[in-house]
């Protein structure tokens, strides 16, 4: 029995040196009666039951469940721990034991007396976890917000309607962090509860009355796509019915990419011809560009205020140098502006069964009936097209010649100017725009080619004469077609007939390039 005393002895002492494991006798220093930490009665506790105690309510808390709700079926239930609530002041209880305890004679004697009439309360300091408190009211509460919806305006054949508004509500972040803070801090003892947080009214912006007055045509702009194949068509047409109909309020600013994106078929649109990068290609989407630019020029004429516009890479056709407007989600190309009048204004747009496009910017005419605005493209530099490029794919098969036309570089600028009464009162530059200078491309298809046929293509590429290159191109894909058929032999002979009427033709331009050499 003795032995296994001594063993125990050892063992304990051991354990008691090993590193990291602290340990710490109960303190039976006791607390004067009459002392409260918060809501709880420390009185002739020890000083190690009372730090239990308190610890026991911050774990209690860290282990219940709140749900916090937002009025009927809204509601969000969380973990104490999700808080990050800490006991921030544990000095505290070492203060609760001092008072009576420490001091001279008087100080002690005064200090009880005093418990004998009034409780003293110490107040127990809580930290939270700001972030992660911040994030459940915000973003996880997210769903208790329910949006407004503004007065809006609805044009038809018999004029302006008004579709009522209606009040939203939203969570008031700042008071609803305060209200959870106040729960835990009043006493809170751990125990699984609900609170409501804080949730305010969105009132919806205007009114009928004030749209009702919504009735001068302020700004109006056409442009045509006559041109325009099926698809580019159809972009122009879905990009205009997804702006048509919009109310915007004084100070809101309206932002085209966000009104007529996703490019997606779902989203109404096809492949058609855009500008990337100086040259011309099928993307989802292409032609919405004329949208924003004939947006662009009914904006300019209401005088809104215009934050964001960027020309196009290459010159347009539908409108003057300077007047576009270009859109390209993928590179950061955006057209926005805002309503800089007093009151709302209605955007309309629409197409014409004979493709053309029109925007009309509604609102509350406040300019003087003399007040005329016009806008003058100038054009400060033309850099020309410079020589046919020619190139070869093997994405195309043997036989495909492609243009894409030349394109005039410009350095250009629109001038806005203003006149009342018929005098000029303002004149000024409003935007300038750089536009590329792009050659002729013509893209020649070599899938398929072999040895002889590249050299064909080779030597009609060298005349530079597109004529020839696709007869030339024709003839070969002719030959290909008929191997194995009665007139292999005959489409063949057309091939090399062409070819040679290349080589020959090549061989006349170089004898007139060296007479214009000597001559010079």
């Amino acid at each position: 029995m003795k032995k296994f005393i001594q063993g125990a002895i050892l063992f304990l002492t051991v354990l008691l040196l090993l590193p990291g494991i602290e340990t710490k006798a109960a303190d039976g220093r006791k607390i004067a009666k009459g002392v409260f930490i918060g809501n709880i009665d420390v009185s002739d506790m020890t000083v190690t039951d009372a730090r239990n105690i308190i610890q026991e309510r911050f774990d209690r808390i860290a282990g219940s469940e709140l749900t916090l709700t937002a009025g009927e079926d809204k509601s969000l239930t969380i973990s104490g721990a999700d808080l990050g609530v800490t006991w921030k002041n544990p000095q505290v209880i070492e203060q609760a034991y001092a008072l009576g305890h420490k001091g001279n004679i008087i100080q002690r004697y005064k200090a009880l007396k005093d418990l004998q009439h009034e409780n003293y309360t110490f107040d127990i300091e809580y930290g939270f976890n700001d972030v992660a408190l911040g994030d459940i009211v915000e973003n996880r509460c997210g769903s208790f917000n329910q949006p407004r919806v503004n007065y809006s305006l609805k044009r038809t054949a018999d004029g302006f309607t008004v579709n009522p508004g209606q009040v939203g509500y939203v969570v008031d972040v700042p008071e609803s962090i305060s209200v959870i803070k106040n729960l835990v801090t009043s006493g809170w003892n751990g125990d699984n509860t609900s609170i409501a947080i804080v949730v305010k009214e969105d009132g919806p912006l205007g009114s009928e009355e004030e749209l009702s007055k919504v009735r001068d045509v302020l700004g109006t702009y056409t442009t045509s796509y006559k041109t325009s194949g099926a698809s580019r068509s159809a972009n122009v047409a879905n990009g205009c019915s997804l702006i048509n109909g919009k109310t915007l309020y004084p100070g809101e600013e309206f932002n085209v990419l966000d009104a007529i994106t996703p490019f997606t078929e779902a989203n109404g649109y096809f492949p058609a011809g855009s500008y990337l990068n100086g040259i011309v290609v099928e993307s989802i989407g292409g032609g919405i560009c004329q949208v924003s630019t004939t947006l662009y020029n009914a904006v300019l004429k209401a005088e809104l205020g215009v934050t964001e516009r960027h020309n196009h890479s290459m010159i347009v056709t539908y409108v003057e140098p300077s007047a576009d407007a270009a859109i390209a989600e993928s590179g950061g190309k955006n057209f926005r502006f805002v309503n800089t009048t007093e009151s709302p204004i209605y955007i309309e747009g629409y197409t014409t069964s004979d493709k053309h496009i029109t925007f009309t910017i509604y609102g509350v005419e406040t300019r003087p009936a003399d007040h005329k605005v016009s806008y003058k493209s100038e054009v400060l530099e033309t850099t020309p097209a410079s020589e046919d490029e020619f190139v070869t794919t093997n994405a195309e098969g043997v036989g495909y010649v492609g243009t894409q036309s030349a394109h005039i570089g410009y350095k250009a600028q629109l001038r806005k100017i203003v006149t009342e009464g018929g005098v000029e009162v303002s004149n000024e530059v409003i935007n300038s725009s750089t536009y590329k200078m792009v050659p002729k491309i013509v893209t020649i298809g070599t899938n398929g080619a072999s040895d002889i046929d590249m050299a064909q293509l080779r030597t009609a590429i060298a005349t530079k004469d597109v004529g020839v290159i696709k007869a030339v191109a024709s003839a070969i894909l002719a030959a290909k077609n008929a191997q194995g058929t009665d007139g292999a032999e005959a489409a063949a002979l057309a091939a090399q007939a062409a070819a040679d009427a290349a080589s020959a033709q090549l061989q006349q331009q170089e004898v007139v390039e060296d007479m214009e050499t000597v001559a010079n």
